[in-house]
């Protein structure tokens, strides 16, 4: 298999069915296996900025990882501020760009970009692929990074010509079921007693964690005051009488 074949089995090994994009000279390759993928259902946008935002809201509307794909350039700098606000909310994130042939990388060719350099303050980590070969097991960790611990957007810069170059292929075990991580609270319980006024300040995590419910019965049964961030606004639900409202960012 070439590279963009690579990575739609990476896509169906992660049962990833939906990604957001717009096409472009570099990314080609990519579109072409797409083409020939009836498991994948690409999302055409009409810019790429809208790619990053609605890989953005998908990912927080299903919990699933949302991925965006972009050519090089014009085409990545575009996804910046959509990657820029999943990063902020800790919302997982695989972004795919093409990237100018690798004998051009650093002879400032036609829509070549640093975008490792721009994105690295936006994004968990980033890779430049320089080895087709290398490329399924990047995959394989960048798909994990994006949603394990914090999550957070991975970006993966490749080549139009690994794209299109052959690479060995190594079978990968099926992913496991994600599991829920328990949390030892003893010591943040700890702290809460010892505070002379203890305050619950709530974000936007607790529904990323899908722990709405299980916060509302511990913020119920503490009687403590609580307030919430702008992400965190349904956090206590509508009856909470502990609930002072939404303190801000």
């Amino acid at each position: 298999m070439n590279g963009a074949q690579h990575i739609l089995d990476a896509f169906h090994r992660h049962n990833i069915s939906t990604v957001f994009g717009y096409p472009g000279g570099c990314i080609m390759p990519l579109y072409d296996a797409l083409v020939d993928d009836v498991g994948v259902e690409h999302v055409l946008c009409r810019h790429e900025q809208g790619c990053a935002l609605a890989a953005d809201g998908y990912a927080r509307a299903s919990g699933k990882l949302g991925v965006c794909i972009a050519t090089s350039g014009p085409g990545a700098t575009n996804l910046i501020t959509g990657v820029a606000n999943a990063h902020r909310d800790s919302i997982p994130m695989l972004v795919i760009t093409g990237q100018v042939p690798s004998g051009l990388i650093g002879t400032d060719a036609f829509q070549e970009t640093d975008v490792l350099g721009m994105t690295l303050g936006i994004v968990k980590h980033s890779y430049l692929i320089d080895d087709a070969d290398s490329l399924p097991t990047i995959m394989e960790e960048a798909i994990e990074l994006a949603q394990s611990g914090r999550p957070g957007p991975v970006w993966i810069d490749i080549p139009k010509d690994l794209l299109l170059s052959e690479a060995a292929y190594a079978p990968f075990p099926q992913p496991e079921a994600r599991e829920t991580a328990s949390t030892d609270l003893t010591d943040a319980l700890a702290m809460l007693r010892a505070a002379r006024k203890p305050l619950l300040y709530s974000g936007g995590g607790i529904s990323l964690a899908h722990a709405e419910d299980s916060f509302r019965a511990f913020a119920e049964s503490s009687a403590l005051p609580a307030v919430v961030t702008l992400k965190g606004i349904g956090n206590p639900g509508k009856h909470n009488p502990y609930n002072l409202g939404m303190l801000g960012m």
